[in-house]
């Protein structure tokens, strides 16, 4: 991991916490945490405005490595992200809330 790159845990964040999933569509289709946003890696050169500049910005990915990248790129811009220590796996190990797009139980692979 970059020691530049802010992280928090799974358990650190905030009930009401504004998260960032820059995980591919069929990624967040089989499970995301509810109320994510969803701006896959590839995406965010182009659709950083959308994410806001004034709050903590947790950004999540399936283990870790895309979004570390992510929160370096935002937070040479302005942004306060945090990389979510070992993604979207630490959520489901930790049995945190998640919903599906895809009609099945949601899962992270």
């Amino acid at each position: 991991m970059d020691a530049t790159v802010p992280t928090a845990s799974v358990e650190q964040i905030p009930a009401d916490a504004k998260i960032l999933d820059v995980r591919e569509d069929y990624e967040w289709a089989e499970g995301h945490i509810d109320g994510a946003q969803h701006i896959p890696m590839d995406q965010i050169p182009a659709r950083y405005g959308e994410v806001p500049l004034d709050e903590d910005v947790y950004v999540i990915c399936r283990s870790g490595g895309r979004s570390m990248r992510v929160t370096a790129y935002l937070n040479q811009y302005g942004f306060d992200a945090l990389n979510v220590v070992g993604g979207m796996g630490a959520w489901q190990d930790a049995e945190k809330p998640m919903v599906s797009d895809n009609g099945q139980t949601p899962q992270v692979r």
